[in-house]
């Protein structure tokens, strides 16, 4: 075996792998604090293997598939295995359905991102909910909401069929979610308004002992969403518009009229 300098971010990643598979046993045991706990490990090592491998420039196709394998574990059957824990075990098969959502969607956004991807520097946006960030808004509303009394039971039905809908269909949809900035002053400079908006939500997270992260997700996934919604508005207005220019007989050549 040969030993390269991407060893050192590979290693990054499997440790993902690693706090994702203890996250799936944490879960089995029905201890899913602590297991929300190692997904959330997971997430930081995703972010420092990316990190590593561009300090040691060591950026490959082949670290770039095995991130996306160590994700689809961590941040897709983790969490979709927590649904089915929690709540959707009791519809039997249909639960097994209901619950493996988030953990499909993943795998598929997972899939045309490595297809779609041209270059290893970062992008400003991703095209679908990214992996993570979807474990994270079904994780933190099973453990600070559906899990305690901040929710009238009446309402917990529907609310956790909707999340596990929605955010796997936010996944393989083609909206634009803006990335995680990076903490660098080239960064803050281009982006000032979203890192603010990221640091905030980072800082009432922790203040708030978690329960603020799933509000926080929730703004952002809506926030995309209408920002998307309106760029697709403008969008088929000015190609109205060019098709009514177009048909304008005062553009048309005198041979025509």
């Amino acid at each position: 075996m040969r030993i390269t300098r991407s060893i050192i971010p590979n290693l990054f990643t499997l440790v993902n792998l690693y706090m994702g598979f203890t996250a799936i046993i944490y879960i089995s045991k029905d201890d899913f604090m602590r297991a929300g706990i190692f997904v959330l490990a997971a997430g930081i090592f995703d972010l420092l293997d990316g990190f590593v491998a561009r300090l040691t420039k060591s950026t490959s196709e082949f670290g770039v598939e095995l991130d996306s394998l160590c994700d689809a574990v961590s941040f897709g059957v983790a969490p979709s295995y927590m649904l089915y824990k929690i709540y959707f075990f009791q519809f039997n098969d249909i639960g097994i359905l209901f619950a493996s959502f988030p953990a499909l969607a993943g795998v598929v956004r997972l899939a045309r991102f490595n297809i779609n991807l041209t270059s290893f520097e970062d992008k400003k946006y991703f095209t679908g909910l990214a992996i993570p960030s979807g474990a994270l808004v079904i994780i933190s509303y099973l453990l600070y909401y559906h899990r305690t009394n901040l929710i009238a039971p009446e309402y917990k039905d529907i609310l956790i069929f909707s999340i596990s809908i929605l955010t796997s269909l936010a996944m393989v949809s083609k909206i634009k979610f803006d990335n995680l900035p990076k903490p660098s002053k080239r960064s803050i400079k281009q982006n000032p308004i979203i890192f603010s908006i990221f640091l905030v939500g980072i800082i009432c997270t922790i203040v708030s002992k978690g329960y603020m992260l799933f509000p926080f997700m929730v703004l952002y996934l809506l926030a995309s969403s209408v920002r998307y919604l309106i760029w697709q508005i403008k969008r088929t207005r000015e190609v109205e518009d060019e098709i009514d220019e177009s048909e304008n007989p005062e553009h048309l050549p005198y041979n025509y009229l």
